[in-house]
């Protein structure tokens, strides 16, 4: 293949550069304006910056300060209490896995609720969207500050906030899953004699069942991590004795916990993702 086929005529080119001119180069004032952009970026960088008082000195002193902490850390140890820490990371676990089951069981009802082809309502499908965009704008942990008040410290308040939180987010999940099934076995059922619940029994659950599956694990996976920090706020768990360990300054016992915490969670998710696999890929 010669160069010529390869490079187009200078005729050409110039035709080009003529017709559009902005693929070539961009105009004066389009080279200001991303100019512009990125100073204004770099002042409101600078700017926050000296508004939260990162100063070099305070770097300098905070990365001194964490190199005393690792020193600290070296070696783990469990302190002699490694039962406590076991039962602990299994209060943990349950409270992700209570959490992600009641929010799944209450997110699956309300994810049809909240599909347009199933409830066509313009005005209550807007409102429904709408309130879930509420409850999923609240963090898990204002949920667990919540319910640590109104039923006490302990990892009952853990899985209401889990599912408080997660039961948004699945509920949307499942509705726009039930949005985008096929028409075509609905149809089908339908033309077979099945009435409208049927319909959805046969032809909707199939087609969403994987979905709800995948993304109840992945959330159970979430929840794992999640439970921890809501054991700081007192949801008990690990993270409970995480927080306690840290406050008396037991920080080789904190480096044994963090180390717990990170084997179960590596181990839960090479499980889940297993799991997830097969259920998506149907292997």
């Amino acid at each position: 293949m010669t160069s010529s086929t390869l490079i187009p005529e200078t005729g050409e080119i110039a035709a080009w550069r003529y017709a559009h001119p902005e693929l070539f180069a961009k105009s004066f004032a389009e080279r200001w304006r991303t100019r512009g952009i990125v100073l204004l970026l770099a002042a409101v960088f600078i700017f926050g910056l000296w508004w939260i008082d990162a100063t070099p000195l305070r770097f300098w002193n905070g990365a001194g300060r964490l190199g005393f902490l690792i020193r600290l850390m070296l070696p783990p140890s469990s302190g002699g209490v490694f039962g406590t820490y076991l039962q602990a990371l299994g209060e943990t676990l349950a409270m992700a896995f209570f959490g992600t089951f009641l929010s799944t069981i209450v997110a699956f009802p309300l994810g049809f609720l909240g599909a347009r082809n199933i409830v066509p309502n313009i005005f209550l499908h807007f409102g429904f969207r709408r309130v879930l965009d509420i409850l999923r704008g609240i963090d898990i942990l204002i949920w667990a500050l919540i319910f640590v008040s109104a039923v006490g410290m302990g990892p009952f308040a853990g899985v209401l906030a889990i599912a408080f939180s997660d039961v948004a987010f699945l509920t949307k999940i499942y509705a726009e899953a039930i949005e985008n099934v096929d028409r075509k076995p609905i149809e089908g059922t339908q033309a077979a004699g099945a009435n409208r619940l049927q319909a959805i029994r046969l032809a909707v659950v199939p087609q969403v069942l994987p979905v709800i599956l995948s993304s109840a694990l992945y959330f159970f996976e979430s929840n794992v991590r999640a439970a921890t920090i809501l054991g700081i706020v007192g949801a008990g768990g690990i993270g409970l004795q995480l927080s306690q360990q840290i406050l008396v300054n037991n920080w080789d016992q904190a480096l044994f916990i963090i180390i717990m915490m990170l084997v179960a969670v590596a181990i839960i998710d090479f499980i889940s993702r297993r799991i997830r696999l097969k259920i998506i890929g149907g292997k």
